[in-house]
């Protein structure tokens, strides 16, 4: 009896590992190259050509801010033409960028207060206009106050910088002929990933779209969660990082924030569609979706992004 039960102690223990190793089966690109710590951001921004980024508003900006911080928000890097909240064209990033300090070979390192949204759209404009040499910082102004980071009123000089945007990277950005194609010749490895809440999922979809907020991609800290925290949760819905995962919400900036944790988490196969639901749903020439029985996530503060 004894052989039998350490017999079947070790056989529940390597199942229970295999379990947990679930991720290893799986091909992920390096993690963890996007976001990093307040205090990893505080050592970089001593060093030089780095130049540190306050993304929220510009009255939230002007009350208080880290010392050195630049601001650019949200604002600065969309147009609302045709629809709210979509990419700028390229002379306008590169002379917010220029004109902030920001030239070709600086290092930029961003953070907001709106969980990580706005951090992750700028990070996302840089990355499809060829500038991959940027940082998130984990959490933003609250995470930033824990770690005893005094604010200022000062707002710095800027010496300005000649910034360059490479043309854009359409390996990251989705549109919406591209995803008429995919429905109409739907293909295995391709997922449409919808970000929004439950209640905004139900009330009208793109077909097929797979329901993960994106405020599950943080902890209750606001903090985004660990790579492999990241990889666990994807995993167990289904969404693995050899599909091509074409993520939205209703403008977004909200997508964009899944964007950067996936992307943070080794996966590389990401497109983000700009338009939107909100495109989408203004045209009567493509199909729309109420999911009868949807998944039930936290509840949400959209803002409306």
């Amino acid at each position: 009896m004894r052989k039998i039960s350490l017999i079947l102690i070790a056989s529940l223990l390597l199942a229970s590992v295999a379990g947990l190793s679930g991720c290893a089966t799986y091909d992920f690109a390096e993690e963890g190259t996007v976001i990093i710590s307040p205090s990893e951001a505080l050592e970089l921004v001593k060093e030089e050509n780095v130049v540190l980024i306050d993304a929220r508003n510009e009255a939230e900006y002007e009350a208080y801010h880290v010392e050195g911080a630049v601001n650019i928000p949200r604002s600065a890097i969309v147009t609302d033409k045709p629809y709210p909240n979509m990419l700028a064209p390229k002379v306008r990033i590169e002379n917010v960028m220029g004109n902030s300090g920001i030239s070709n070979d600086t290092l930029v390192v961003v953070y907001d207060n709106n969980k990580n949204m706005d951090a992750a759209r700028l990070w996302w404009t840089l990355l499809v206009y060829g500038h991959e040499n940027a940082k998130i910082i984990n959490g933003g102004v609250n995470a930033l106050a824990k770690d005893g980071v005094e604010f200022v009123q000062e707002v710095p000089e800027v010496e300005k910088a000649q910034f360059t945007a490479e043309e854009l990277n359409t390996d990251y950005i989705a549109t919406k002929e591209e995803i008429e194609g995919y429905l109409n010749e739907p293909q295995e490895d391709i997922l449409l990933l919808d970000t929004r809440t439950q209640e905004e999922y139900a009330a009208g979809t793109i077909p097929g779209s797979v329901l993960y907020n994106f405020e599950n991609n943080n902890y209750s800290t606001g903090a985004f969660k660990s790579p492999k925290d990241i990889q666990n949760d994807y995993i167990d819905i289904g969404i693995t990082p050899d599909q091509t995962i074409v993520m939205f919400c209703k403008t977004s900036i909200r997508g964009a924030q899944s964007f950067a944790a996936l992307y943070n988490a080794g996966y590389r196969n990401l497109k983000l569609y700009d338009g939107a639901w909100v495109e989408w749903s203004d045209s009567d020439e493509v199909p729309a979706e109420e999911p009868a029985d949807t998944p039930a996530p936290p509840p949400s503060s959209s803002d409306g992004s």
